[in-house]
């Protein structure tokens, strides 16, 4: 599973892996249960490599963000994104610690670490995403 094809639509629970493209859209595998779809042009899609949290200093990408958790977290869950307020948002700043509290909101922090337990359930390998950085930073 490669970190490049995974996506969130709109409206529809969980992840989804991209499996193949269609004239109208493309076809994708739900990391919750496995099920195939066709997404359409339709549908509002957001590509997770596409996805930064914003901090004081630079916008860090989702990726770096899921390696910083599944470092703390050794590759396992990490905690429910069911959890209140300030313990999300006390466990996101130990990953995290210069987000910025003020454009990074809980709902977004929950989103976050749902996705992470997500991927974490479907077995994603974390240690991936840092080779994917390094593959980035040796073409510039």
């Amino acid at each position: 599973m490669e970190f490049s094809k995974i996506i969130a639509v709109s409206g529809k629970p969980g992840l989804f892996e991209i499996l193949s493209q269609t004239k109208s859209g493309v076809i994708v595998k739900s990391l919750l249960d496995e099920k195939r779809m066709p997404i359409t042009a339709t549908h509002n899609v957001s590509l997770l490599e596409n996805i930064a949290i914003f901090t004081y200093a630079d916008d860090i990408p989702l990726a770096d963000v899921f390696k910083n958790i599944a470092d703390k977290e050794d590759g396992k869950e990490a905690i429910s994104h069911k959890e209140n307020a300030n313990k999300l948002t006390a466990y996101f700043s130990e990953v995290l610690p210069d987000y910025d509290d003020e454009r990074v909101y809980t709902s977004n922090i929950k989103k976050v670490i749902q996705w992470y337990n997500i991927l974490a359930k479907a077995n994603f390998d974390f240690s991936t995403l840092a080779q994917e950085e390094v593959t980035t930073d040796e073409e510039e």
